[in-house]
C-alpha cells in the first residue's frame, strides 16, 4: 500500500486574523484523514469555523503539545496505512517553533511526501516589517527565567548583534512581557534597536522599531498581549 502524505497546515495567529490565511486551507484540510495538533480544542474550533460542514468526529485527533513515543507509533502506523495526516501548530506555521517538527523529522526518515503550506508566522512577519537584517537572523524562543541568566543572555545577544549585524528574535509568555522589556531596556546600550511586534495580524497590530533610548521614554503596555521582540542595528 502507498504511504500517506503529511500536510503542514497554516493556523491563525490572532483570533481576528483570518484575512492572513491562504484561500486554499479548506481544500488542504479535506485531503486529511487524521490530525496531530498542538492544542486539540483550539484546532477543532478553528476547523469548524473554516469549514462549517466538517464532521469533527469523523477524524482521528492526536495532541502533540509534547511529542511522545506513543504518538510517534500512531503517526507512523497511520502513514503506513495510507492515511494522510494534517499537522497544526499554535504558532501559525507547523514545524516552526513548534513540537510538530519531531513528526516531520519522522516523516522524512520514512520517505513520506510532505506538503508544507505557509500561514502567518510572527517570526517572519515581524522580521519583514522591522527594517532589521533579514539576511542573518536567529530565533531563540523563550529567554531564561532566572534574572541573572536572562541578563547574561540579553548581553550575549546584543554583543552578537553588534558584532555580526545579526537580528535576534525572542518571545515571552504574555503575562511576563513587561518584565522582559524592563530587563532589556536596563541591560542594552541606548542606541541598540528593538522592534516590538504586538498582536500581529490582529486589528490592533503594531510593529515598531526604535532605539532602546526611545522605548525607555515611550514605554508600551504589553501585559497579556501577543508579543515578539527583535534586537538589531
Amino acid at each position: 500500500m502507498t504511504q500517506g502524505k503529511v500536510f503542514l497546515l497554516p493556523m491563525i495567529l490572532h483570533e481576528e486574523g483570518w484575512d492572513a490565511l491562504p484561500t486554499d486551507v479548506i481544500k488542504w484540510i479535506q485531503q486529511c484523514d487524521a490530525f496531530f495538533v498542538e492544542e486539540e480544542k483550539t484546532a477543532r474550533r478553528y476547523f469548524k469555523k473554516l469549514w462549517k460542514e466538517m464532521v469533527i468526529d469523523n477524524y482521528s485527533w492526536y495532541p502533540i503539545h509534547k511529542v511522545e513515543a506513543t504518538q510517534l507509533v500512531a503517526f507512523k502506523d497511520l502513514l503506513r496505512q495510507g492515511k494522510n495526516i494534517g499537522i497544526i501548530s499554535e504558532a501559525g506555521c507547523a514545524g516552526i517553533a513548534d513540537p510538530g517538527q519531531i513528526l516531520v523529522a519522522t516523516a522524512q526518515e520514512m520517505g513520506v511526501s510532505i506538503k508544507p503550506y505557509t500561514g502567518p508566522s510572527s517570526i517572519l512577519l515581524s522580521l519583514m516589517a522591522s527594517g532589521m537584517n533579514g539576511n542573518l537572523f536567529q530565533f531563540h524562543g523563550y529567554l531564561p527565567i532566572d534574572a541573572m541568566e536572562r541578563k547574561k543572555k540579553i548581553q550575549a545577544l546584543e554583543a552578537d548583534t553588534l558584532q555580526r549585524n545579526c537580528t535576534q528574535l525572542f518571545i515571552e509568555t504574555p503575562y511576563r512581557n513587561n518584565q522582559l522589556l524592563e530587563t532589556i531596556l536596563n541591560t542594552c546600550k541606548p542606541n541598540t534597536k528593538l522592534c516590538i511586534g504586538v498582536d500581529i495580524t490582529g486589528p490592533n497590530e503594531s510593529i515598531v522599531t526604535a532605539t532602546m533610548a526611545y522605548w525607555k521614554s515611550n514605554l508600551p503596555e504589553l501585559h497579556k498581549k501577543l508579543v515578539i521582540f527583535l534586537m538589531g542595528t
